[in-house]
């Protein structure tokens, strides 16, 4: 049975009509040659050995006969062979790297590396700051295919460029509950190809409702990172949870438990209670010009536990900040918790509830929580009106300038609503895939929430 094409799933933003796609298919299989031209380098000297590997993926993948070959320079030196079983994105691949250095060979499932998923998200990040540019068959710096399935693999430091036709069997199938940062959803379309394939990369749950999460991924233009409804904006029910087999641990490292001397002001363990994972380092390890892993550990629990909105870029440092303390002290209030009882600095008791992942999450929202901006909450649809001025309008054009839709702005952007704000608002709410009503440039609940993310 031949191996059947698979395309990218363009998000919406990008051109989707016929022509256009068409083209584009057009475009990936000039690249192909024909076996009937001399594509196929076999009788090639030195060359043979690869192409027989890469032939021998195809087979692996499902496919059967021989597979054209493309070959795509290497930055610096000549052209590597790769398998290409027809799909715009290729097949299973080696690394790309400088003629003289370390070329690696597909690799198979049973030879994956151990990683934390920590190092993964981290690894994610690595893009998502380079802004590296989308594309299906340049390859970044690090040897990684610059597609949705390059990133993954570079991600997973799989050593290899998968593609979403064998990503799958380096990965568990896990449910909707089960999924943890690091985890992937993937839809892998061998009935339609017209309809797409694409993988991303999940990084949790934006709240306790589930309904969207944060999606590290690679599509034009460049890495994003984007709050996204489950499974994924177009085909989401057909988007699958899966595990990578290599990952290692939670999201923080689980210490090995130590047990802790009951402690009469109320900290360490009570008799007939487990030991608490990691002992409390202490409240002078938090606030103001603080700085060391204790303080890291609390942001990365935290946002585990529901803190991601406090947490500007969504990661935690090591430098104690008023993010930290704000998120500190919600999730004290979770627990019911007032006074001095919710002042933002960790107790003994704040950080056994977080290690030992007890007690209630923060909820979605937190009423009279300072919000993005200085403005406390959405400040309702009334304010971005013509003629109307609230410094929630300059807020709001901040943030757009900050995320790189500020292009409609020739000066400002300032406190009075105008229509270069709802230009550039408009422009945002397309990014999300938002069309019609819901793309007519005036900021709702939910563009609000995205936009400051």
């Amino acid at each position: 049975m031949p191996m059947p094409a698979f395309e990218e799933y363009e998000p919406a933003g990008d051109c989707v009509c016929r022509g256009c796609a068409q083209r584009r298919r057009s475009l990936a299989r000039a690249r192909a040659i024909p076996l009937r031209d001399g594509g196929h380098p076999a009788a090639r000297g030195a060359r043979r050995a690869l192409v027989l590997a890469t032939a021998a993926g195809v087979v692996l993948g499902g496919g059967s006969g021989a597979a054209a070959v493309v070959t795509t320079p290497v930055p610096g030196g000549g052209p590597v062979a790769l398998d290409d079983p027809g799909s715009p994105q290729g097949g299973r691949g080696p690394l790309h790297g400088p003629t003289k250095g370390p070329v690696g060979k597909p690799g198979a499932p049973a030879g994956v590396k151990r990683i934390d998923r920590t190092t993964i998200i981290n690894r994610a990040k690595l893009w998502l700051d380079a802004k590296v540019p989308y594309s299906m068959s340049d390859y970044w710096t690090d040897g990684y295919r610059q597609d949705c399935s390059g990133y993954v693999s570079m991600a997973w430091n799989l050593g290899t460029n998968e593609w979403t036709g064998s990503l799958d069997k380096f990965a568990t199938k896990i449910t909707k509950a089960e999924l943890l940062p690091g985890d992937m959803l993937l839809f892998h379309n061998p009935a339609d190809p017209n309809n797409g394939s694409h993988v991303v990369l999940f990084g949790g749950w934006v709240d306790e409702t589930q309904t969207h999460y944060i999606a590290y991924e690679q599509t034009r233009p460049t890495t994003r990172k984007l709050a996204t409804p489950y499974g994924y904006w177009s085909n989401g029910t057909k988007y699958v949870p899966y595990r990578f087999n290599g990952v290692t641990g939670g999201i923080v490292p689980v210490p090995v438990p130590v047990p802790v001397p009951e402690d009469p002001a109320g900290g360490g363990s009570k008799p007939g209670e487990p030991a608490a994972p990691a002992a409390f380092p202490g409240a002078a390890k938090f606030g103001p010009g603080q700085t060391n892993d204790s303080v890291a550990q609390l942001g990365r629990m935290l946002i585990e536990r529901g803190a991601y909105r406090f947490y500007p870029k969504g990661v935690a440092d090591r430098t104690w900040s008023e993010h930290d303390r704000l998120a500190t002290q919600a999730f004290q209030a979770a627990q019911g918790w007032t006074g001095a009882d919710a002042d933002g600095i960790p107790g003994t008791h704040t950080w056994r509830l977080l290690v030992e992942r007890q007690g209630r999450d923060i909820p979605p929202t937190v009423e009279g929580a300072p919000g993005p901006g200085g403005v406390r909450a959405y400040p309702g649809s009334a304010v971005f009106r013509p003629g109307r001025s609230h410094e929630a309008i300059a807020a709001l054009g901040r943030q757009l300038v900050k995320k790189g839709f500020g292009k409609y702005y020739t000066s400002g952007p300032g406190s009075r609503w105008g229509e270069a704000d709802r230009r550039n608002v408009e422009a945002f709410q397309r990014a999300q895939g938002w069309r019609g009503a819901a793309a007519d440039g005036y900021p709702g609940p939910e563009t609000w929430r995205r936009l400051f993310a």
